[in-house]
């Protein structure tokens, strides 16, 4: 019997896959690999600063560093027991946000190759909240970006970097 990738390892020693977004327009984005996260007790405002610390302190992230993240609630959809497919989908919060969501294989894809502009409520305002409890799972695939760029992007969905 072969488990799926998202119960292959337990919830204190996960890898979490943050996709780190910066231009909408130009599909600028780079992910960053967390590995063993413990699900049980790193909260969604501890994940936020792990990914800050992260791009201000690695090295190929300086392009990045300047880019206003801003203090956000994360989103994030429902657990499943398939195997994360790698796409994501992004949702709204308040002021500049950070979003966190999951790809399903079982999901519909968008569109749009950068992110899903359809689940606006997808969001996790509390801060205080572990991983576990927001429904995340070993390989969850989340986005981190700035709300302001989001809704201006929401508005025309055109991307620049093909002209």
């Amino acid at each position: 019997m072969s488990l799926t990738t998202n119960l292959a390892r337990p919830k204190t020693s996960a890898v979490i896959t943050v996709r780190v977004i910066k231009s909408f327009d130009f599909r600028t984005e780079r992910s960053l690999v967390l590995h063993d996260i413990n699900l049980e007790t790193t909260t969604i405002g501890n994940l936020k600063t792990i990914v800050r610390d992260a791009i201000q302190t690695q090295a190929g992230w300086k392009p990045y560093r300047s880019a206003s993240f801003g203090l956000n609630p994360l989103c994030h959809t429902r657990s499943s027991k398939k195997e994360r497919t790698g796409r994501r989908y992004g949702v709204k919060g308040e002021k500049k946000i950070v979003y966190v969501c999951a790809d399903f294989a079982w999901r519909i894809r968008p569109p749009n190759l950068i992110i899903n502009l359809d689940h606006d409520d997808w969001i996790f305002s509390d801060e205080s909240k572990t991983l576990a409890e927001s429904g995340f799972e070993n390989e969850t695939e989340v986005s981190f970006f700035n709300k302001d760029m989001y809704e201006t992007f929401k508005l025309d969905p055109q991307t620049r970097w093909e002209s």
